[in-house]
């Protein structure tokens, strides 16, 4: 027996309403972490085939695209379609001293995991402070 929910409906109806018209590239949800020495962006891309997946960085940028694309038969009388296909998009901004040069990426179970690792010059580190008498070590850190 099918209930009746006017909420669920209405944000069904709007959500396919302005989606349908949506030309852009749609936002992937995504956790950003740190772990030891690196951070670790952990993003949702269910149902891309990792081949459609470009990661590139172009100075401090990092760009995510994916394209998903929906298998359509004319045959076919759909009852329900509420996944979207179309292209994908995610942009951050990479502060200072992290080591562009040393990004990973990795595919796993509909989540894409980009590491990026922390640039050796910004990780704390010992500097030696010599006197007349003898030399005396100093820690500095960095929070």
């Amino acid at each position: 027996m099918a209930t009746f929910d006017p909420l669920r409906d209405l944000e069904h109806f709007t959500t396919s309403f302005f989606d349908a018209g949506r030309r852009g590239p749609r936002q992937m949800p995504m956790d950003l972490y740190r772990v030891g020495d690196q951070y670790v962006l952990a993003a949702d891309l269910p149902g891309i085939d990792p081949g459609s997946v470009d990661i590139d960085v172009d100075g401090q940028l990092l760009t995510i695209r994916a394209e998903r694309t929906l298998v359509s038969d004319e045959n076919a009388t759909w009852i329900a379609r509420e996944r979207t296909g179309g292209s994908f998009l995610r942009q951050l901004t990479l502060g200072q001293g992290l080591d562009t040069e040393r990004i990973t990426a990795s595919y796993d179970n509909g989540v894409l995991s980009v590491t990026i690792p922390i640039s050796e010059k910004a990780k704390p580190r010992k500097i030696e402070i010599t006197t007349a008498n003898e030399p005396t070590s100093i820690e500095s850190s960095v929070s």
